[in-house]
């Protein structure tokens, strides 16, 4: 039984981390451009003049 009570803690414990990463990530603004990573790749890349 003991057993089961420390996978129980162990397995919030990570997921309070998960939601903390994702929260941080969420206020950081790392998920703010949803639009441009998408339409990136079908642009070719402009060749550097050397």
């Amino acid at each position: 039984m003991n057993i089961v009570i420390a996978l129980i803690c162990i397995s919030l414990s990570v997921a309070v981390l998960f939601l903390l990463a994702f929260l941080w990530g969420m206020r950081s603004g790392q998920f703010d451009d949803t639009y441009g990573p998408s339409v990136r790749m079908l642009f070719d890349d402009k060749k550097k003049k050397t």
